[in-house]
C-alpha cells in the first residue's frame, strides 16, 4: 500500500528539519516560486510551456490552493502581458548608491525602499555637518543561526565611516543609530570593504604620503604606509588595527587589499604579494582587545571610545613569509574551482593578455592565454564568475565569452579552459570607401573602432543570480540621441529571452551602473555635475 501523503501545510520548523534530513520535497516551495518568477519575469507563460505551468501549479499547491483554484490561476496569468515600465527617477547632487532593495542618496542620508510599486521613502536622517560626513558604508544581513547579544544585532544595520573617524553601526530601516566606535585620533580612515562578507570587514586609512621636505624637518624616516582595522559583524567586534610598515612588506608600496583571510599588497614595480591575515595576527599580536573595555595600550583608558580610539595592536617587526606573488600589469584575481588566479604580464608585448594559471603551481592552463584583440578606446574586462566557481567572464565591446574550467583539484595534467558560450552584438557593415557629392572616391585611413557609438556594444553585464538571469546593457548607437536597452540571456546558456528598452538617453562619455533584483531594474547614470537614478518594475497588464 502506498504511504499516505498529507496535504496540509507545513511549519518553518517541520520544513527546515526535514531539509536537514534529505526529505525531496523539502524547501520546493522557495525552489518553485523562483522558477515561476523568473518565467513571469521573462514573459514565457504560454500554452506550449509545460515545465513553467507545471511549476507555477505545484507553487499554488504548496500554499494550500485546490487543483481548480490552481488551473483556474494559471490561465489568468497566461492571459496577462508583463513588460519593465519606467516608473520613477530622481536627481542628485552626490553620488546614488543601491544596494538590497535600497537607494541611498545624499551620502547615505536619505533612504527608499524599492519593495513597493513605486520606490518610496525610508528614512531621512538629519543633516550632517562636513567633519560628520559619511566617506563609506556596507550593508550587514544578521546570520539566522546565531543567538546574538541584543535584539537589535538581528536586524540589518548600515555599516557607515564618517569623515571625523567614527565608524556607527545604524539601522538600515530607520537609520536610527545603534552603535558607535571612534577608530583613532591619528590616522585618517576612508575606506571600508569585506574581507568575508557578512563575517570579517575592514576600515583602510589614507596611505601615509611622506615628502623629502618631511623628512627633512623631522629628520627621521617613517615606515607606515597605512593602517588597516580589522572586525567581526554580529556582534561588533574588533580584532586588532595593523600596521602596513616597510619592515614587513617592502618599499614601494601602492595599495592594500583583504580578501578571504589574505592580505594583498600592491608595489610600484607591478608586484603583487599575498599574505596570510592569520598568521600576521598570531604572530605580532600584542594585545586582544575588546570595544568598550579598558586596554594597556592606552594607558587604561577604554578600547573605542572618544578621545583615544583603538590602539594599534598588530605591528610587525620583521618580513613576513609570502604565500603568493606574481608580477602583473595591473593586479591580480584569485577564484574558480579548483583554484586558479589570473593577471596580464608586465611585459610590453603582452599587456594586452590575459593568462589563466593554476594556484597551485603556478601552471598556465592550457588555452589559458586569453585575448580578444578588441581595437577599442576602453579595455577589455575579465573576472570569475560570481555565482559559477568553474567560469570566467571576458568582457569585450562587442563580444561576451564565456569561459569553463576544466580540472581535478590531484590531477598532474594542467587545467584546460574552453570556450562555454558566447554573446555577440549586431554590428552593421562600414565601408572604408566613401564617395563624396562631386564623385570622388575617399578611403579612411583609419580603423574603425570596436566601441564606436554608432555601432552596438556591450556596456554593462549584470547577474541575477536567483533568477540564473544574465542582463546585458546594449547601446545601438541609432539616431543623434544614444539609445540603449537591456538583454536578458540564460545564465548557464546564454540562450536570449528578451529585450527591455530604456527610456533615458545614454550618453557613453559618462559613468554608468545598473542593478538587476527580480523585478526591479535600476539605472544610475552621472550627468555633468549631477547624478540620476531610474527605477523600472514590472508591470502586469491584461491582453
Amino acid at each position: 500500500m502506498a504511504r499516505y501523503k498529507r496535504k496540509s501545510t507545513v511549519n518553518a520548523a517541520e520544513l527546515l528539519s526535514m531539509r536537514s534530513r534529505g526529505i525531496k520535497d523539502a524547501g520546493s516551495l522557495y525552489r518553485h516560486s523562483f522558477k515561476v518568477f523568473r518565467a513571469l519575469v521573462l514573459q514565457v507563460m504560454e500554452d506550449n510551456c509545460l515545465n513553467s505551468s507545471f511549476c507555477l501549479y505545484k507553487a499554488l499547491q504548496t500554499y494550500s490552493f485546490p487543483p481548480r483554484c490552481c488551473t483556474d490561476r494559471i490561465k489568468l496569468i497566461k492571459k496577462e502581458n508583463r513588460s519593465f515600465v519606467k516608473v520613477w527617477s530622481k536627481t542628485s547632487k552626490s553620488p546614488v548608491m543601491y544596494e538590497n532593495g535600497k537607494i541611498y542618496f545624499d551620502n547615505y542620508q536619505n533612504c527608499y525602499s524599492c519593495v513597493h510599486a513605486v520606490p518610496q521613502i525610508l528614512y531621512k536622517m538629519p543633516k550632517r555637518s562636513t567633519q560628520e560626513k559619511i566617506e563609506d558604508a556596507l550593508l550587514c544581513e544578521s546570520p539566522l543561526e546565531q543567538t546574538l547579544p541584543t535584539s537589535s544585532d538581528h536586524n540589518p544595520s548600515l555599516l557607515v565611516l564618517t569623515a571625523n573617524n567614527w565608524l556607527l553601526r545604524l539601522s538600515a530601516e530607520t537609520g536610527k543609530e545603534l552603535q558607535s566606535v571612534y577608530l583613532s585620533p591619528n590616522y585618517k580612515f576612508k575606506y571600508l570593504g569585506w574581507d568575508s562578507s557578512q563575517e570579517i570587514f575592514y576600515v583602510k586609512s589614507v596611505q601615509n604620503k611622506e615628502t623629502p621636505l618631511s623628512r627633512q624637518v623631522a629628520g627621521v624616516t617613517h615606515s607606515a604606509f597605512m593602517y588597516l582595522g580589522i572586525f567581526r559583524v554580529f556582534p561588533l567586534q574588533i580584532v586588532g588595527i595593523l600596521e602596513i610598515n616597510k619592515k614587513g612588506f617592502g618599499s614601494g608600496i601602492t595599495d592594500v587589499l583583504m580578501h578571504h583571510g589574505v592580505l594583498a599588497v600592491s608595489h610600484s614595480n607591478k608586484k603583487v604579494k599575498m599574505y596570510s591575515i592569520e598568521h600576521i595576527v598570531q604572530r605580532y599580536l600584542t594585545e586582544e582587545l575588546t570595544l568598550g573595555k579598558q586596554s594597556s595600550l592606552l594607558g587604561g583608558k577604554k578600547v573605542g571610545e572618544f578621545p583615544c580610539g583603538i590602539p594599534v595592536n598588530i605591528q610587525v617587526t620583521d618580513s613576513i613569509p609570502v604565500l603568493f606573488e606574481v608580477t602583473s600589469n595591473n593586479g591580480v584575481q584569485v577564484g574558480g574551482n579548483p583554484w586558479h588566479y589570473i593577471y596580464s604580464p608586465a611585459i610590453k608585448q603582452q599587456r594586452e593578455t590575459h593568462h589563466i594559471c593554476s594556484l597551485k603551481d603556478s601552471t598556465l592552463a592550457t588555452n589559458g592565454i586569453q585575448n580578444l584583440n578588441c581595437y577599442s578606446l576602453e579595455s577589455d574586462v575579465i573576472f570569475f564568475h560570481p555565482t559559477n566557481s568553474s567560469s570566467v567572464v571576458h568582457i569585450g565591446p562587442t563580444i561576451i565569452n564565456f569561459l569553463k574550467i576544466v580540472g581535478e583539484v590531484d590531477s598532474p595534467l594542467p587545467s584546460k579552459i574552453v570556450k562555454d558560450f558566447s554573446l555577440t552584438t549586431s554590428r552593421k557593415p562600414s565601408s572604408r570607401v566613401t564617395v563624396t557629392s562631386s564623385g570622388r572616391t575617399v578611403k579612411k585611413r583609419f580603423q574603425q573602432l570596436d566601441d564606436d557609438p554608432s555601432q552596438e556594444n556591450f556596456r554593462i553585464l549584470e547577474f541575477e543570480d536567483e533568477l540564473d538571469l544574465l542582463a546585458v546593457v546594449v547601446t545601438n548607437g541609432e539616431g543623434d540621441e544614444g539609445r540603449s536597452h537591456i538583454q536578458l540571456h540564460d545564465n548557464l546558456t546564454g540562450q536570449f529571452h528578451r529585450k527591455i528598452d530604456l527610456v533615458e538617453c545614454w550618453d557613453e562619455t559618462y559613468p554608468h551602473q545598473m542593478f538587476f533584483d527580480r523585478d526591479t531594474i535600476i539605472h544610475i547614470e552621472q550627468r555633468n555635475t549631477n547624478f540620476c537614478c531610474h527605477v523600472y518594475k514590472l508591470k502586469t497588464t491584461r491582453k
